[in-house]
Order: C-alpha cells, then sequence, then structure tokens
C-alpha cells in the first residue's frame, strides 16, 4: 500500500500513516524540513518517538511531539501546536497514525487562519480527504473554529 502524504497547502503536508524507519529519508527526499508527531508515548507506534526524534535528526529535519489523545483534547494543546506551525521551518509534514488527529488540527489552525466557520472547515476537511468520524473530535474542531 502506497503510503498517503496529503499535501495541505505549500506549508503543510499530513502524512495519512505511522511512520516507519525509512519514512523520515523519504520525508526528507521530499523537501520537508519538519515534523511534528502527534501520537502519545502510550500508543502502539511502528518507531518509539525518541527513535523517530534520532531519524529526524540523522535527516536533518527539525522534529515535535505533541501528544493529542482524542479524550484529552484541550484548547492549550491545539494553540501550541499553531504555535509549533508558526515556528518551524516549512515545508512541514504532520502525522499522527491514521491522519485523523493530524488531518483535524489542521484543519483548525487553517479555519482560524481564513476566518471560517466549524461547519465550513468540516466540509473543506471532508473534501480534501479528512473524514471525521469521531463525534468528539469533531464537535471540538467546530467549537474551537468558532470561537477564535
Amino acid at each position: 500500500m502506497e503510503k498517503e502524504i496529503k499535501k495541505v497547502n505549500d506549508e503543510i503536508s499530513v502524512a495519512a500513516f505511522d511512520p516507519d524507519e525509512n519514512s523520515f529519508k523519504t520525508f526528507a527526499e521530499k523537501g520537508f524540513k519538519s515534523v511534528i508527531n502527534l501520537q502519545t508515548d502510550a500508543e502502539a507506534q511502528n518507531v518509539s518517538s525518541e527513535t523517530e526524534k534520532a531519524l529526524a535528526k540523522n535527516n536533518n529535519l527539525n522534529y515535535r511531539q505533541i501528544e493529542v489523545s482524542e479524550d484529552k483534547l484541550s484548547e492549550a494543546m491545539v494553540d501550541n501546536f499553531r504555535q509549533e506551525l508558526k515556528n518551524l521551518p516549512k515545508p512541514l509534514v504532520i502525522h499522527c497514525k491514521s491522519g485523523k488527529r493530524s488531518g483535524a488540527l489542521v484543519m483548525m489552525h487553517i479555519g482560524c487562519q481564513k476566518n471560517m466557520s466549524g461547519e465550513e472547515v468540516i466540509q473543506q476537511a471532508e473534501e480534501m480527504g479528512f473524514e471525521c468520524d469521531v463525534p468528539e473530535l469533531e464537535q471540538f474542531l467546530k467549537k474551537y473554529v468558532n470561537e477564535h
């Protein structure tokens, strides 16, 4: 199966898969400068966040881990994510296990930047192939975007 990297815009892409040892070389070859990992250390992962950090460094990629679990979403977490998006060298790639959390957080960021409503963000996310099949995540996304 082809590992899918969805380009959101010129600065941001989402890896819709859990990276393995070779992924970071691929990210570098594709011209990415930074990687953000949204997986928690408690999750089963192909490679640990420590290994990811080392692989990123070996491939001259900036690396951040922001642990996002669906049951512990907070505004502060999204604010922190958006700050990292601003600060890290672009283009960057964001990953979780399947791309759902990554897609949701990226769309929250873009929605806030473009002054969109939560509904518009959900619609655009679906058009881009990010399905939000977690009701809590969808409600959180709408609330966050509508309030920012």
